[in-house]
């Protein structure tokens, strides 16, 4: 497919008004349509997605994925990823929820990393009784949804969606090789670098400078990175920096020196020569392939 590029629009979750539960459950099918052409354009969220399909058909994609629709599949979108519905005349649910309205705890951070931040992980197909347990989650939110002048209302929406999402990263985990340890330190440690990188990527900091701000050295910081996903440090800040520039790259019309300083680069060669050694194309030669 053809890939032209354009501005990228990213919608927002009750911005003007902190006031209102920073949550939403949609009827999936009805949000469609009202939302017309604008979904079916790439765009992003400052928010996170929870998108369950009732029936097979049509694909979804995701920054550079496409996903063909099963029945009873369920996507997650991260806040700032890049996608697009492709039908109006879809069935199913459609959660909204903002990052300030989840992140309350050490299982959220999993949760964030695991099920919303893992390409492999970022759809799952419920069947029997999962998708009894799925749908009972559902309605337990409907109705709490109705009640929003109910006393604790917001904490109720709240701890069922955390237990819902808690319930829907267990079936992702096929093994004993899954299991996510909260009680390891490396794997909590690891997690909070990821945070850190998510904060700081765009500002060129080092090695040192995320170990300072850990409160550790290099050497440990890299022990932990490689212990979790067999990567140093250096390679993770790597790898964010070239799936930003891909996504302004395939999605925005923005030239290469605009790219290069928007991800923290001061000189665009400089930012060529990175991105071709970690990609084998040139900026201009990966953005010519996508257009191919």
């Amino acid at each position: 497919m053809k890939i032209s590029p354009q501005h990228i629009v990213q919608y927002h979750l009750h911005k003007a008004h902190p006031e209102k539960l920073q949550f939403e459950l949609y009827d999936l099918n009805a949000y469609r349509k009202e939302s017309g052409e604008k979904a079916a354009k790439p765009h992003s969220h400052s928010y996170y997605q929870i998108i369950w399909f009732f029936e097979s058909g049509g694909t979804h994609t995701v920054d550079f994925t496409r996903f063909d629709i099963k029945a009873n599949t369920i996507l997650f979108i991260s806040k700032d990823q890049i996608h697009a519905f492709d039908d109006t005349d879809v069935k199913g649910w459609l959660i909204h929820f903002n990052e300030s309205f989840f992140m309350h705890s050490e299982v959220d951070i999993f949760l964030k990393y695991r099920i919303f931040n893992t390409p492999l992980k970022s759809s799952l197909e419920i069947t029997g009784e999962n998708l009894q347990m799925a749908t009972s989650y559902i309605s337990l939110l409907k109705k709490e949804q109705a009640q929003n002048n109910s006393f604790g209302n917001e904490e109720v929406v709240r701890y069922l969606l955390k237990s819902f999402l808690i319930n829907l990263e267990r079936l992702h985990r096929k093994g004993p090789n899954e299991l996510l340890e909260l009680n390891n330190p490396y794997e909590l440690r690891f997690l909070q670098f990821k945070e850190l990188l998510e904060e700081h990527y765009k500002k060129g900091f080092s090695v040192r400078e995320y170990a300072d701000a850990m409160g550790m050295s290099t050497k440990t910081l890299s022990t932990i990175t490689k212990a979790v996903v067999h990567r140093p440090p250096l390679v993770l800040i790597s790898e964010r920096l070239i799936l930003e520039a891909k996504r302004l790259l395939k999605f925005t019309p923005l030239q290469i020196n605009e790219i290069a300083y928007k991800i923290g680069f001061e000189d665009a060669s400089n930012f060529g020569k990175f991105f071709k050694r970690k990609v084998g194309r040139s900026p201009k030669e990966y953005r010519n392939y996508l257009s191919d």
